[in-house]
């Protein structure tokens, strides 16, 4: 086998952990595959001979990569009060294709990657590579500029805003879950009021992303998205998976024009996050679900 083979090889075994991180860190599925992709071209040219742990060179690099990303992203969100949800795997119900497969299970819910998204990109990339990879902090410290008293500073700052607005825990029956998901869309195509307010948590919330078209929007209470949950009806609606939990891919006229991803807990949805940007929507659930057929 050639070197280069070789090397491509040793890179494939690394590549799940390194989506996952960058997916963590970055909250879109297209940004951390380019972050990944970065990693293979740095590796391809660098002395790879002298690297004595490639998965932490190749941790480091992708980190490095999602670091500067976010430090540019959130500049731009300055300017333009961008707020717009992460990206979700959105993935077929039943057997989904490899690739989604490996992305999926490692994969966090969108309710907390709304959460990692509200912290500093340093707090964000010491808390995910520590907390959630176990990278310690003497290395962490140099991809932050921090001593790792500091960088061990930022994971603790970052863990308290995490937990303070942790998402909730979903219920572990899936079948349960998605039986509550479909009760929902059933009572809201019947315009049955009674039967969503039963469904939904008291304190239920709903997250709205419409793109650049129009700022998002958060709504909280049960009876309030019943109302607006019985204005929305006739679409042709694709049960797929958002992150792991049960969600929908609606459709008018052979076109997906939104998703929605659903948190149950204890038979009653607690959370609901919408992406309602149909361009954004057609590319997260290509080759996902077929549509007008």
């Amino acid at each position: 086998m050639a070197e280069d083979d070789r090397l491509a090889q040793r890179f494939e075994q690394h590549r799940p952990r390194l989506r996952a991180v960058a997916y963590r860190m970055l909250g879109s599925v297209s940004d951390a595959e380019d972050a990944v992709q970065n990693a293979w071209l740095s590796l391809s040219r660098a002395e790879s001979d002298d690297i004595t742990n490639l998965g932490g060179w190749l941790t480091t690099v992708v980190a490095r990569e999602a670091l500067h990303l976010l430090r540019s992203r959130r500049r731009r969100r300055e300017e333009l009060v961008d707020t717009s949800l992460p990206d979700p795997v959105v993935s077929a119900p039943d057997g989904a294709e490899p690739e989604q497969k490996a992305l999926l299970a490692d994969s966090v819910s969108l309710a907390l990657l709304v959460v990692l998204d509200s912290l500093s990109p340093a707090e964000r990339l010491a808390f995910v590579l520590h907390d959630m990879f176990d990278l310690p902090f003497d290395e962490v410290a140099p991809l932050v500029d921090r001593t790792p008293a500091a960088a061990r500073q930022l994971a603790s700052r970052a863990r308290r805003r995490v937990r303070g607005a942790e998402p909730p825990t979903p219920d572990q029956d899936s079948a349960r879950q998605r039986a509550v998901v479909e009760a929902f869309f059933t009572a809201a195509n019947a315009g049955d009021f009674d039967a969503l307010v039963r469904l939904l948590d008291p304190e239920v919330v709903f997250r709205a992303d419409y793109g650049s078209e129009r700022p998002p929007e958060v709504h909280r209470g049960a009876e309030k998205i019943a109302r607006q949950s019985r204005a929305s009806r006739g679409a042709e609606l694709h049960p797929v998976l958002v992150n792991g939990l049960p969600g929908v891919v609606a459709a008018r006229s052979g076109r997906p024009v939104s998703i929605m991803a659903f948190t149950v807990v204890d038979g009653r949805i607690v959370e609901i996050d919408g992406i309602r940007d149909a361009d954004r929507v057609q590319r997260l659930t290509a080759g996902v679900v077929r549509f007008g057929e």
